[in-house]
């Protein structure tokens, strides 16, 4: 189990790298939809490692970051849906 725990810990961190190392880059666009994919991924993961560590502050840190990107991703869908209309 603790291996596990470390993989998705670790997981998470690269999936967090990863969308800041994209966006810094130029790659993908900083408020755009792969951006907010990959840090709400990467928070969820950091969020089951911490809790399984009961690291109580990174988990509610992350908590609240996978909420600010399920909001983002949720306006993004509805802005899409009614430029559609």
């Amino acid at each position: 189990m603790d291996v596990v725990v470390a993989v998705v810990g670790w997981t998470g961190a690269g999936l967090l790298l990863a969308a800041y190392a994209l966006a810094s880059a130029e790659r993908i666009p900083a408020g755009g939809h792969v951006f907010q994919v990959l840090n709400l991924l990467g928070a969820v993961a950091l969020t089951l490692n911490s809790a399984c560590h009961q690291a109580w502050p990174s988990a509610v840190l992350n908590t609240a970051w996978i909420t600010i990107g399920m909001a983002t991703l949720a306006r993004g869908s509805r802005d899409r849906a009614q430029r559609d209309i």
